[in-house]
């Protein structure tokens, strides 16, 4: 198993959803965050004083899929987050030791797929 952690700009993750939505990925969570890369930040003005917003808004995407899986979903993010901007984002997939769904109590990739 792989978990698939995306960090998107918060106006793609609609695209994003429908995208994996036609690989027919099931779930996933999503967590505003704030960070920052190459894209550093900017300045603002608020009432006349000028400031710099070092973190910006973000979106973190999470899903755990099998191995089999990972290529066609990570593409899936890629290419519907994708502006050609600077603060696009990154995908990050990572292995997964373990899984356990809490209801039934299934473990491995048993707990990952749909039932």
């Amino acid at each position: 198993m792989k978990k698939i952690e995306a960090i998107i700009k918060p106006f793609k993750l609609e695209e994003v959803k429908e995208a994996l939505a036609e690989v027919n990925l099931q779930g996933m969570t999503v967590t505003e965050v704030k960070g920052f890369g190459r894209q550093k930040g900017h300045t603002e003005i608020y009432r006349g004083s000028e400031y710099t917003v070092d973190f910006l808004p973000k979106v973190k995407i999470e899903i755990v899929v099998n191995d089999a899986d990972a290529d066609k979903v990570s593409e899936a993010i890629v290419k519907s987050s994708n502006t050609g901007k600077i603060g696009d984002g990154k995908v990050f997939i990572s292995p997964v030791e373990q899984a356990i769904r809490i209801r039934t109590g299934e473990t491995g990739a048993d707990a990952v797929n749909v039932s």
